[in-house]
């Protein structure tokens, strides 16, 4: 019997060179390389700028922060997704309004995001989930048709846009392309993990980059990212080491989510590895998709003429399966060796949801997606050797499963 982990982390002595050379410097917090990297991103995803902060949730919520978004206001989310798309709009003191999956998608029914729109929404947080760039166009069609009603803050950016900003959760999306596009430049802002299971990875981290805006200056919004994310100092210690003066300003009480060069040099290995990591995915897509093509099960799109995923995560849905199966499923394949993922319990499922008011009963789509749902392991550590044995193992399940 095979021991398959779900999606451990692609390390190789790449990284760890990277990593023991910014030891060696004695330069370990944010500095040169995190700057380097910085770079390095906004240039993969074709934008002016880009930061480095300690994970996604660090850069949804600061940019949350910067476009003034707080009580009163209303930012529209998905039911389906990980906690941290909406628990960041707490943290703001905005309200949350969630919304159900379209029937039989993981991604959120269009035209109920439309009907939930009012004076008091600022912001949509698009998810795009397992690493698939989700319809935007769509987004943007129906921000732009909602013009009237957008009732902006005392916020340059809002101001600027005049309309809904429409963000992106791209925690599993980074690498992801769209219409020829990268993710990184579709949305407004978008945000990226580099969590250890995430493709890319600085074992703790994430990215945030954002489209040009006419009249704001790229520069002012990377500044305000940069003190927001330091106590709101105006030099952070390495430009006190480099500069004239140790003389620095400390121009409002602010957050402390910066990204040290330790992880950052990790992720400048990876991001030179990347697109033979991202192949790698895609390969191992193909088998799994190629092997499961007549089984009852539906599995999502990773690649046509319009798009390439991330390969972040491989879904397999049970047709006309309950819960109970699916959780039995897992069992069966962590018996033989396999350890799968659930991705994800809807957000009316959870405590904490439900002790604000939400129900998943109003959620039946979510709940539906949900129920029948398992994330095979898929990562680029895995051999194809090892990703036969999955497949024979899912095989064999679903046989004895019934």
């Amino acid at each position: 019997m095979m021991n398959i982990p779900f999606s451990p982390p692609d390390i190789t002595q790449a990284e760890i060179d990277q990593v023991v050379e910014v030891l060696k410097t004695g330069w370990i917090t944010t500095g040169p390389k995190t700057k380097l990297f910085e770079q390095r991103i906004a240039q993969m995803c074709n934008t002016q700028k880009a930061v480095c902060l300690s994970s996604q949730t660090s850069c949804a919520e600061m940019t949350l922060r910067i476009l003034g978004i707080g009580p009163g206001d209303e930012v529209i989310v998905p039911a389906y997704t990980y906690t941290a798309s909406a628990s960041i709009i707490y943290h703001v003191g905005a309200t949350p309004v969630l919304i159900d999956c379209k029937k039989d998608s993981y991604e959120m029914d269009y035209d109920k995001l439309e009907e939930a729109i009012n004076e008091k929404t600022k912001a949509i947080i698009a998810v795009d989930l397992a690493g698939i760039v989700c319809d935007y166009d769509r987004i943007f069609e129906i921000v732009e048709s909602k013009r009237d009603l957008f009732k902006p803050s005392d916020n340059p950016i809002q101001f600027a846009l005049g309309r809904i900003i429409v963000m992106s959760d791209a925690a599993h999306a980074f690498g992801a392309q769209y219409k020829g596009k990268m993710c990184g430049e579709i949305a407004d802002f978008t945000n990226f993990s580099f969590h250890a299971v995430k493709n890319m990875t600085t074992a703790e981290g994430g990215a945030a980059t954002w489209k040009e805006i006419p009249g704001i200056d790229s520069n002012e919004i990377y500044k305000k990212f940069m003190l927001m994310t330091l106590h709101g100092q105006t030099k952070d210690a390495f430009a006190k080491n480099k500069g004239a003066s140790w003389e620095y300003d400390v121009v409002d009480t602010q957050y402390k989510c910066n990204m040290p060069d330790i992880l950052s040099a990790m992720g400048l290995a990876q991001l030179d590895r990347y697109e033979a990591m991202l192949s790698r995915r895609h390969e191992l897509i193909k088998r799994y998709n190629e092997a499961f093509k007549d089984l009852p099960i539906s599995v999502l799109n990773h690649a046509d003429h319009t798009h390439r995923s991330s390969g972040h995560l491989y879904f397999v849905r049970f047709i006309g399966k309950d819960a109970d199966y699916r959780n039995a499923f897992y069992d069966k394949m962590k018996s033989k060796g396999v350890m799968c993922n659930v991705h994800f319990k809807p957000l009316p499922m959870f405590t904490a949801y439900k002790a604000k008011g939400f129900d998943i009963k109003d959620f039946p789509n979510a709940y539906d997606m949900h129920k029948a749902q398992l994330t095979l392991p898929m990562n680029t550590v895995i051999t194809d050797e090892q990703a036969d044995y999955v497949i024979k193992c899912f095989i064999e399940t679903l046989k004895e499963m019934g």
